[in-house]
Formats: structure tokens, sequence, C-alpha cells
């Protein structure tokens, strides 16, 4: 029985179990319905199940579901139309830089082309960042950066340790730059993969060994305000350091420039 005293939709894919939770639950029932849209349970072009449809399958009132697909509106997966209820938007027309989806995308993604394309984003904006700090950086940066790249030599035997020191490097260049536009979207679309196994890939000491190598040539050339040779050694370092830790059998094609 749901939660309204009626018998389940026959078919209707079981409610989860955070439906006996009541925290929230608008951004639960979206986050479920983000899901079940990339997963293709409702595709593009079709309608969403009506509300009292959709209020019986994750035990809801119509004002949780009436909530939640607004928020799928505002991320661009759903239009409200006249006559035809709420559609599937192509996914072309999804907001991918939204946690939910970007998310769910990749989780969906067998080709790893999605991470493909924020390697090609993160790259293009950390060369042209990296770039900027070559011209910018001041002393106080440029020995920041030089601690970071020794720092992290001593730690290529501890992966976790190392990869928060690498996110300060980077993050350091990008703040040396000036660039909070382009910071902020680095720093969004890394806080979406960074503890997913698919981005972080290999971790062994030779691994780490061969980005340091990267991080001290990045350094160097910032050291020498060298703008061209700053963003050549980003462009370089993000490009096989991606290289490396991805696995599978799709062609990282896209990475070609």
């Amino acid at each position: 029985m749901t939660a309204s005293g009626q018998q389940p939709i026959a078919g209707a894919p079981a409610a989860p179990e955070w439906t006996r939770r009541p925290t929230n639950l608008a951004r639960a029932v979206t986050a479920e319905l983000v899901g079940r849209i990339v997963r293709g349970v409702h595709p593009s072009g079709t309608s969403l199940p009506s509300e009292p449809t959709l209020g019986e399958t994750f035990s809801v009132s119509r004002t949780v579901i009436r909530e939640a697909v607004k928020i799928l509106q505002e991320k661009g997966l759903v239009q409200v139309r006249q006559g035809a209820g709420t559609v599937i938007t192509p996914s072309s027309m999804w907001n991918t830089l939204d946690e939910l989806v970007l998310g769910a995308v990749i989780a969906e993604d067998e080709t790893l082309g999605v991470l493909d394309d924020l390697v090609v984003t993160r790259r293009l904006l950390e060369s042209d960042m990296a770039q900027v700090a070559a011209r910018t950086a001041d002393h106080d940066t440029i020995d920041r950066l030089r601690a970071l790249v020794d720092r992290m030599d001593q730690l290529v035997d501890d992966p976790i340790a190392y990869r928060e020191q690498d996110h300060a490097f980077h993050d350091t260049i990008m703040q040396a730059s000036g660039n909070r536009i382009a910071r902020g979207v680095v720093r969004s679309l890394e806080s979406q993969v960074i503890n997913t196994a698919r981005y972080t890939g290999r971790s062994e000491r030779a691994l780490c060994v061969a980005s340091n190598q990267g991080h001290r040539r990045i350094y160097e050339r910032i050291a020498a305000h060298d703008p061209a040779g700053a963003a050549e050694a980003m462009f370089t370092h993000i490009t096989e350091a991606w290289l490396v830790r991805r696995s599978a059998p799709g062609d990282p094609g896209r990475l070609e420039r």
C-alpha cells in the first residue's frame, strides 16, 4: 500500500528508501528523476508521468512533485507544454554544469566522453590562467608554488596527501591569474568528480612522480615569467595526467587539438 492507502501502480518503479524520510523531499524526488531521465527511463520527447502517478510512485504530495518539476525545468531537463504535459527535453538542452545533471551524465557515460570534455574545458581555462600567472605572479606566489612542488616530491608514496597538494598547486595558479570566473568554473567542475574513481583513476607512486614533473615544469615557466611556456606546460600536464588516469574503451580523440 502507498502512503495514501492505495495499491501501487502496476509496472511502476519501486519508491526509493528515502521516501520514508521527510527531509527535503522535493530535492530527493528531483535527484531521483534526474537519474531516471539521464538513464532513459523517461526518454527525450516523452511526457513525464502525471502528478498523481509520480505522487503515488514516490509516496509524496502533489506539492512536492510540482516543486520537483519546477527544479527540473530550471535544470533544462523538462518543458511544461500546454496540452502535452511535462515533456523531457533533448540532452543538448540540459544544464550539464548543474551538480545533479553532471553527476548523473558521468555515471551513465561508459566511454568517458563527458569526462574528456570536462578535461578539455579545464585544460583550456587553466592554460590561460597559467599564462596570465606567468605575467603577474609575485615573489610570494612563486615561493608558494616552489614549496608545493617540493612538498609533492616528498608525498609520492601517499596519493591522498599528494592529491591535496596537487589541488593547492593548481588553485594557487588560478588565484594568481585573478580570473575569478574561470577559477569558479574549474572548481565547480572538479567538485563534481574529484572523488569519483572514474576521474581520479590510478594513483601509484610512478604516476605521482610523473605528475609532479609536470608541475615542476609549470612552476619553472611561471617563475621565469614565460607566459607562452607556462600555458604550454599546463596544457601538456593536464592532457598527459588524464590520459594516464583514463581507463575506458572509448577513443580519447576529443582531447586532440
